[in-house]
């Protein structure tokens, strides 16, 4: 059983025009204050983003943002948030949303969203964490990237293995579940020996 008591949660820096994203958005949030699991977020107090910081700190819940300087500077920032990080670069951000994280969670969102998913999803293929990552397809807005990945293990490009490395749920408590159930994979015996 993993103990998750920090879960970074990567999503969306606009609200979208789906209700029951935005629900499923503060359901997450509620659950994080009433577990006491902590949010690691990219820091922004717009969109999904800010949504989901905005009800885990109504609920009493705690809330890190991580954020570049450079986005300070556009005045996306939410400046109430438990604890606020800044970093130099982007890189920077996600490195440290690795090492604050029990976990990770990726609600919808647009490209950024789907480079912080696959990055982190590569670094627990590649052994590099041991970290549990979930998938909330709220309303089915992750089917078809689902199905892209079916089709990437029928083609050859995905093993099954590392496929089901990605915890996928329509609800946040099964989610949670799956997430506190997760069993990482052995690392590689040649991530072990020493490349250089």
């Amino acid at each position: 059983m993993n103990d998750l008591k920090n879960i970074c949660v990567f999503c969306g820096s606009s609200d979208g025009n789906d209700a029951i994203i935005t629900r499923a958005t503060q359901e997450l949030g509620e659950k994080f204050a009433s577990q006491g699991i902590t949010l690691v977020y990219g820091a922004a107090k717009i969109g999904i983003m800010g949504s989901l910081a905005k009800t885990v700190l109504d609920n009493g819940g705690e809330v890190t943002g991580i954020i570049p300087g450079f986005l300070k500077k556009k005045e996306v920032v939410h400046l109430g948030l438990t604890n606020l990080i800044t970093t130099k670069s982007m890189h920077e951000r996600k490195l440290e949303m690795q090492n604050l994280s029990d976990g990770f969670i990726a609600l919808p969102g647009g490209i950024g969203t789907l480079e912080e998913l696959f990055e982190i999803f590569s670094w627990l293929q590649l052994g590099l964490h041991t970290k549990p990552i979930g998938l909330l397809n709220c309303n089915g807005f992750y089917d078809d990237l689902i199905q892209l990945l079916e089709t990437m293990v029928r083609k050859g490009f995905l093993s099954m293995e590392n496929y089901e490395l990605l915890l996928v749920d329509t609800t946040v408590d099964g989610l949670l579940q799956k997430m506190k159930d997760f069993k990482a994979p052995r690392i590689p015996q040649w991530m072990n020996e020493d490349l250089t």
